[in-house]
Parts: structure tokens; sequence; C-alpha cells
């Protein structure tokens, strides 16, 4: 009777312990995350910046698919390989899904192998904001537009010559638009980009 009851409340001991260890971690996870977020200026989704035109987050969140919202505004990401733009290998630009601001071009675009789209720059630099990233236990270099304030993705320092870079970025943020209709959406500056040399 004495060595049950004695087996028992070791039981309750060590479910005890886990279960503060388990809240410890999870308070530690959220601190990490606020100050990581402090340190860097960043704004939580809720607080980020609409579009360029306006819209509000009622508005965003009517307008997006529920993958497109989440990766833009709630700094998501989205399945590697099961995405729009992976496979995509037609001429035109990437486009910032909410504001249209430009940001890549198919002329950078390459195959990194790991499921998203790849570019090895911008189209236009100063359309970017790039960040650091202490989500996940790592550090890491967010990419955001700059209208919109939308996540994209990120950016790393393992991508073929001239840069260097990958600009891993989330179809669901991008949308993409085809080098025949570059001037019917306002884009012509970027035509040089496609003529043959």
């Amino acid at each position: 009777m004495i060595n049950s009851s004695s087996s028992k409340m070791e039981r309750n001991s060590l479910l005890l312990a886990v279960i503060t260890l388990l809240a410890i971690a999870a308070a530690l996870f959220v601190l990490n995350r606020a100050v990581a977020q402090k340190a860097d200026g960043s704004k939580s989704p809720a607080a980020a910046p609409a579009d360029a035109k306006g819209a509000t987050d009622a508005d965003l969140r009517k307008r997006l698919t529920p993958l497109q919202y989440h990766v833009t505004r709630e700094n998501g990401t989205e399945a590697p390989f099961k995405n729009e733009y992976n496979d995509n290998h037609r001429t035109g630009i990437y486009v910032d899904l909410i504001s249209g601001e430009p940001l890549f071009s198919s002329l950078d675009k390459f195959e990194s192998g790991t499921g998203w789209p790849s570019f090895t720059r911008p189209i236009a630099k100063e359309n970017v904001v790039e960040k650091t990233d202490r989500m996940l236990g790592m550090s890491r270099t967010e990419v955001r537009s700059r209208k919109s304030d939308s996540h994209l993705g990120h950016v790393f320092e393992d991508g073929p010559q001239p840069t260097g870079l990958r600009y891993c970025m989330n179809s669901a943020a991008l949308r993409f638009v085809p080098v025949e209709k570059l001037q019917e959406e306002g884009y012509e500056r970027f035509l040089s980009l496609f003529e043959a040399k």
C-alpha cells in the first residue's frame, strides 16, 4: 500500500514537472518572439499598414484567399512544390499581390530545388525591405514589400552568381504579369528588359 502510494506521488510529481517545463518553454518562445519583433522594429501583422490603395484589413480578408492572407499579413509560409509559381517558366515580372509593386523578373528566376520560386535579385531593390527574422529559433533575413509591408519570403546567401543570393519567395504573396501584358497593366518601363539584345 505504501509502495503504491509512493509510486502514484512520483508519477504526479513527474507529470507536474513536465507540465511546468512545457509552460516555461511556451513562455520563452512568446517572449523571444516579442523581443525579436521589438529589436527589429517589426510590427505585428494586425498593426501592419494596409495596401497602397487604402484597403483595410477587412478588405484584404475579403479580397485574398486564406493562404494569401496568412502569408502576406501573418508572416506565413506556403507549402513547397505545391504553389503557383515554383514551376512557372513564362517570361514576365512578379509583382506584390496587394500593392502591385514590381518585385522580381523571370530573367532572374532560377531552379533552386527548394520548392519555392527563387530569384537572384529584386527587379527594383527600392521596392523590397529586408529585416532580421529570429522566429523559429534562428536568424534569417526576411523580405517584405515596401508599400504594402507584405511578407514575401526570405533571402539566403546560397544562390548562384552573379549575386550569390537566393530570394526564396512565397507564390501566395506574388502575382505574375506576362511580358505581353506589361504595357496593358502599366509596367511598360520593364519591357526593355525582355527585348533581344
